[in-house]
């Protein structure tokens, strides 16, 4: 109770004292008498104000003292530590690997005497000394002295294995930046193997050697290496190198927090995690790994090295400042860490209490020494107001030169107390009542007091930019202000006569973009610009003199001129010195100054009548003194960059979006020059403006300037160009879609280039980077500007294809770590070696893939070339292919490549879906026409002619595929099938063996059967359909007429599904037609490869299909309808009788040469008796057909009379063309051999009356018939 009151008391007391003070400084109320003078008066506000002035500034001196004292301490410790470590004798402990074994020295071989061996270690110790003094320097010496080798590698090893050497100097040379330096450290963490290690145990083993160096840019350098090497040595281990560089600082910062007493409030688990969220890309890494690895390094610590135990005192207050990770933390984040009230009221009483309590035994001393910062901040609360309060009146009242320059410091002093403790509301209040001061908005009202006011506002700026944050807005908007106030003074034209919207505005705007007369010349200028400028306005708006308008006297001009003149005290340096000097702001104050700019460059650009670019030249300025930062820190700075030049970029203001394209364009080139790691995404990320601007843009200006930006980049620094490939085929990408044609055609300009000369480039980074170059050339095969841009770019895909081959490429040099195989899950049975087979994989599927998609674009000479260009590759460089390679080929490229061709066109359809509309919207657009089939069938049996021995299993594969050509109900595509299955056979039918036939013929056999289903599904829509005249009873067909049926007699739907149904009809007749006769051929150019159970397949295939035929003609009732429809139509009729004839006459040929080609085999399945049943099946059918009945009803039990009725006109047609199958059957019986003719006589005896009996449509049947009976049955009865 007594601590508390005595702390409320003191703030009590500071409370009063600051009021006090602020009610003198203010002088004596209005109306009030006083018995002071005026000049009394004066001398005793401006007392008052010194007085607040040296309160504030002593808060600070004593805020200072402490924040110094604690680092001072720790550096002080160090100091001692490295003394300690250089003091070492190397004597002591500096045996080394090269001291017992050295190599490399000639002098040190067996016969050496114990002298030579003597000064060569004498020497060896003489350069770890120096090393550990000055690394460079005895890197030197052991060079020259032949102790190590000159190679970055020896040195590497030396620094490795060598004891003695001081590890924090190690550490140091490691990190330094000169060339052989960084080869050092490259060739230091090459050589450590980090396969199969856990990221914990990897980093463990890493950092055991040396220790990290103090500066944050060495720090960088070094994990930006490790990460990149521990990447390669486990590819599958993270998303990409980034992931593990952020998560290696993450690991560092929780050892440092988990070891370290002084550090009360300890990162917990769950803290772990959330900072290192969507690290991965974007994407969390796994709750668990996270936890485990939190684990290991809170349970056992990360030995940097062998220092000794220290007392750790305050060292933890600055253990990051030292190790240059400070504000690290943050950027692991992405974000702002909470900010923690400091000094809240319980704990600060309690701490407060706790040093009265050790003292109260001592002394009853009225002074307490405090050591803790916090309580300042309760001291600022209570007097920050009156304190403003009275400088900002006196500082407005006033003209003193003295009493201005103490309000100027106060505020200096007052702005460094509230940045420092992070108290932002107070801190913004003072820099914005700085920032008003100054009237760089009404200039011309401006005395020598507010040219002092800028002064301290820049003075601010470089001495406590670190702890502005937001507050930097204010600044830089003055700096923006004085600068333009320069220009006008200076006679130079505004910005706004080359950034205009259009031609009309800059001819109101500015006369002629000419430049003005310096106003310190002539006073009498009356121009727009300076018009607005001598209005003036507020501090807000960002454009003075808006609401104002009319002319100004030239007494005004005059008044503002000789205030420009005052601005001469603040020079170009001092302006530049604030943005030169934010490569000295720290990591979390360099991205709040970059954020300010940013704001303050687009209120800039975006004001609307005086557009300027004078902030937007000092971010490109920045960028550059910046761009050396730790990859962490640039990282969060472009973030910020990026979304303002995109947002710029896409303005409508189309000179502005102009001028910073090519800004953003500056940056790249010179980012550019950096080299960049394998596995880091950083040249991708600061190209992705471009990206976004390139397909968001709906200026042409801007996307050719785009193109020509990034082609200019690509070509000048190609070597250099690692993760950016990305960026860059994504921009030339969306410029091969581009409605320009000139867009187009410079992309694909820069494209030719890049494929020809750098192919090599494109293929060293990753594999994505060469698909990303695939898909660009296929995005420009699909312009529609300039049919030679298309296929020029599928010859470059074919061109890439070259280049792969010989270049060695076949394999992925990232994959491969110091010449040994990756293995992946070492523990599991199924052990995965990534192959130089493999790794081919990667770079040719994207290519093959490609092109394979191309093969259906709706263009047909693209079609054309792409297939001819694929099969050429596939034909070419097939002997690199492996086996397995070669499966991938076929189930990944060429089967779906005719997959796709058919997809739609064997799409099963719904019931009511059968109509010629949906048919005819399946076709369009999703087959191919009979040139591309032939094309395609063409290339496809060149490559398996040329391949077979190694693509013999896909035989299966490859018959389906000309099956599916052969099933098409277009003509062409059919009669590619057709051809293409005869030249397989006939090229490779040799090496075809029992099975490989087999395949075959169930293939066709399928092909034949599988298409019944779906037709007859068809055929019985038609009963639905009412065809007037044709009677639903079979008796009554044959008097049905189709006298006076026309198209009003059924409805268009019916029409034109009746129609669909005919055409649907022929197209499955000459498909079975031609399985006929493919099959037919087959069986006569390999009769001898045919073996007994392939035949039985073949038998059954034409007795299918004639089964089939007979089945179609039996439908009276349906033939019936579509002949009416036909007729209507005007349309010839499905040819039902033909097809029947054609089976069966196919299937009588076939049985016949069957028993007089392969005799042995016919007695084994006994085809003389199918051949029997086949002629006594077709006279069957020949009866049926000649049989036309009329019935009378009777009452049941009564027989009923029959009466043959002549045949009609369509009947006699039929019988006509029934009559040569008739007659090829009745003297294939009549050739049976006497034997056989008399054991199957019984059989078709019958028929042989019924047709004697019947009616002819010629004399032919019966000579026929007179000749069996005479030559056949007569000797038989006669015997």
């Amino acid at each position: 109770m007594i601590v508390t009151w005595i702390l409320q008391t003191s703030l009590k007391d500071t409370c009063r004292i600051v009021n006090g003070l602020l009610k003198t400084a203010l002088g004596p109320p209005s109306g009030s008498t006083t018995t002071l003078s005026p000049a009394q008066d004066i001398t005793f506000r401006h007392e008052s104000v010194k007085c607040l002035v040296c309160i504030i500034k002593s808060m600070g001196t004593w805020m200072d003292q402490l924040r110094l004292g604690d680092l001072d301490l720790v550096k002080g410790h160090e100091s001692d530590s490295s003394t300690e470590n250089h003091l070492t004798q190397p004597g002591e402990e500096g045996t080394s690997d090269y001291e017992l074994h050295p190599e490399g020295n000639s002098e040190s071989s067996d016969a050496a005497t114990l002298e030579q061996r003597r000064a060569y270690k004498i020497e060896m110790q003489k350069g770890i000394s120096l090393f550990n003094r000055k690394p460079s320097k005895g890197i030197e010496f052991l060079i020259s002295t032949k102790k190590i080798g000159s190679s970055p590698e020896e040195v590497a090893s030396f620094l490795k294995k060598t004891s003695g050497l001081n590890e924090t100097v190690i550490g140091d040379y490691l990190g330094e930046r000169e060339e052989f330096s960084l080869k050092v450290m490259h060739a230091y963490v090459d050589s450590f193997n980090f396969i199969g290690m856990d990221f914990g145990e990897a980093i463990r083993f890493f950092l055991r050697g040396f220790r990290l160096p103090g500066e944050a840019q060495k720090i960088d350098r070094i994990m930006e290496k490790f990460a990149e090497r521990y990447c390669k040595c486990n590819p599958s281990s993270f998303t990409s190198a980034d992931t593990a560089y952020v998560l290696a600082y993450s690991v560092i910062l929780l050892n440092t927090d988990a070891h370290n007493n002084m550090v009360k409030e300890k990162m917990t688990k769950a803290d772990f995690i959330r900072n290192n969220r969507g690290i991965d890309d974007g994407k969390d890494l796994p709750e668990e790994y996270l936890g485990t690895l939190y684990d290991q390094i809170v349970k056992n610590e990360i030995k940097m090295n062998a220092e000794p135990s220290a007392p750790q005192s305050k060292q933890a207050n600055s253990i990051n400042k030292l190790l240059g990770l400070d504000g690290i933390l943050n950027l692991v984040t992405w974000k702002q860490t909470e900010e923690k009230a400091l000094g809240a009221n319980g704990l600060l009483i309690r701490h407060i209490q706790e040093q009265f309590k050790a003292k109260s035994g001592k002394s009853e001393s009225v002074y307490h020494a405090v050591t803790d910062i916090a309580i300042l901040r309760f001291m600022v609360e209570v007097c920050w107001g009156p304190m403003l309060a009275a400088f900002s009146v006196t500082l407005d009242q006033s003209d003193d030169r003295l009493a201005t320059s103490q309000c100027l410091q106060g505020f200096r002093h007052a702005v460094h107390i509230t940045a420092v403790m992070g108290m932002q509301t107070q801190r913004d209040a003072f820099v914005t009542s700085m920032a008003k001061f100054t009237y760089l908005h009404c200039a011309a009202d401006m005395k020598q007091k507010n040219v002092d006011a800028v002064k301290a506002i820049i003075t601010i700026a470089i001495e406590d930019g670190n702890y502005l944050e937001e507050a930097w807005e204010h600044i830089l908007t003055c700096l923006s202000r004085i600068e333009h106030l320069q220009l006008l003074g200076e006679g130079a034209p505004p910005d706004a006569s080359f950034l205009t919207v259009s031609n009309v505005e800059t001819d109101e705007k500015v006369p002629k973009a000419m430049g003005f007369p310096s106003l310190k010349k002539k006073g009498t200028l009356q121009n727009p610009a300076v018009m607005a400028v001598v209005r003036g306005g507020s501090y807000d708006s960002t454009s003075s003199g808006v609401n104002t308008s009319g002319l100004v006297s030239p007494v005004q001009i005059n008044n503002f001129i000789s205030n420009l003149n005052l601005l001469d005290q603040i020079g170009n340096f001092e302006l530049n010195h604030v943005f030169a000097h934010s490569q000295r702001l720290n990591s979390e104050a360099i991205v709040a100054f970059v954020k300010a700019l940013s704001k303050v460059a687009m209120s800039e650009l975006q004001s609307p009548t005086d557009p300027r670019v004078f902030s937007l030249t000092k971010i490109v300025e920045i960028a550059h003194y910046n761009m050396n930062r730790i990859r962490l820190v640039w990282s969060r700075i472009w973030n910020v960059l990026s979304d303002f030049f995109v947002s710029v970029g896409l303005s409508e203001n189309l000179s502005v979006a102009i001028f910073v394209m090519d800004s953003l364009r500056q940056l790249a080139m010179k980012f550019l020059e950096r080299e960049e790691l394998a596995n880091y995404n950083f040249q991708n990320e600061f190209l992705r403006p471009f990206v976004i601007v390139m397909q968001k843009s709906s200026s042409a200006e801007i996307r050719e300037l785009i193109v020509r930006c990034i082609s200019q980049m690509v070509l000048s620094r190609v070597s250099n160009v690692k993760s950016g490939w990305k960026s860059v085929f994504m921009i030339f990408t969306a410029a091969a879609a581009d409605e320009r044609k000139n867009i187009v055609l410079l992309a694909f300009e820069t494209m030719e280039k890049i494929v020809r000369e750098y192919f090599p480039y494109i293929t060293e980074t990753e594999t994505l980077t060469f698909t990303d170059c695939v898909k660009c050339l296929i995005t420009f095969t699909t312009s529609r500007f300039n049919s030679d841009v298309s296929l020029n770019a599928i010859a470059f895909l074919r061109f890439c294809a070259v280049k792969l081959a010989e270049g060695g490429l076949v394999y992925n040099e990232k994959s491969k770590v110091d010449g040994f195989n990756l293995v992946v899950n070492e523990d599991a049975s199924d052990v995965q070696t990534v192959t130089e087979k493999d790794d081919s994989t990667s770079y040719w599927l994207p290519l093959l893939t490609g092109l394979a998609k191309l093969a259906s674009d709706p263009r047909s000479a693209i079609r054309k070339s792409s297939l001819e260009v694929l099969f050429n590759i596939l034909k070419d460089h097939g002997h690199l292919f492996s086996h397995t390679f070669w499966t991938g080929v076929f189930s990944t490229v060429i089967f779906p490549l005719f997959d796709c061709a058919f997809d739609k066109r064997e799409t099963p359809m719904k019931d009511d879906e059968y109509s010629p509309v949906s048919r005819s919207s399946q076709h369009e657009g999703s087959t191919w026409d009979s040139e591309t089939s032939a094309v395609a069938a063409e290339c496809l049996l060149d490559l398996f002619d040329s391949f077979f021995d190694v693509v013999r299993p896909h035989l299966p594969g490859v018959i389906s595929i000309l099956t599916g050509l052969i099933r098409s109900p277009i003509q062409g595509p059919a009669s590619t099938g057709v051809a293409a299955l005869m030249r397989l056979t006939s090229d490779l039918g040799g090496k075809f063996s029992e099975d490989d036939w087999r395949e075959i013929f169930l293939a066709l056999k399928e092909a034949a059967t599988s298409a019944v289903p779906g037709l007859m599904k068809v055929l019985r829509t038609m009963d639905n359909i009412d065809v007037p005249g044709v009677s639903q009873s079979y008796n009554d067909v044959e008097m049905s007429s189709d006298h006076g049926l026309t198209n009003d007699d059924l409805e268009d739907d019916n029409l034109q599904m009746a129609a669909y149904v005919v055409s649907r009809m022929k197209s499955h007749i000459a498909m079975q037609l031609l399985i006929i006769q493919v099959v037919t051929d087959l069986h006569t150019m390999h009769l001898q490869s045919l073996s007994v159970a392939n035949t039985s397949i073949l038998l059954e295939l034409f007795s299918s299909i004639a089964s089939h035929a007979h089945q179609l003609n039996s439908e009276t009732i349906l033939q019936k309808k579509l002949q009416k429809v036909c007729a209507i139509l005007e349309l010839s009729a499905p040819p039902m009788v033909h097809f029947e004839n054609e089976s069966y006459q196919s299937y009588l040929n076939f049985l016949q040469n069957l028993l007089v080609d392969s005799p042995l085999l016919c007695n084994e399945i006994n085809i003389e008796a199918q051949l029997v049943a086949v002629c006594e099946k077709i006279l069957q059918i020949y009866l049926n057909c000649t049989r036309t009945y009329s019935s009378q009803q009777k009452p049941v039990n009564q027989p009923v009379v029959h009466w043959i009725l002549p045949l009609g006109s369509a009947k006699k047609e039929e019988l006509a063309a029934r009559t040569a199958l008739v007659v090829t059957a009745l003297q294939v019986l009549s050739g049976l051999e006497k034997d056989s003719f008399k054991r199957y006589i019984s059989q078709f005896f019958p028929s042989l009356v019924d047709l004697v009996k019947c009616e002819h449509s010629s004399g032919e049947v019966q000579r026929v018939l007179s000749n069996m009976f005479q030559s056949c049955i007569g000797p038989i009865i006669m015997q």
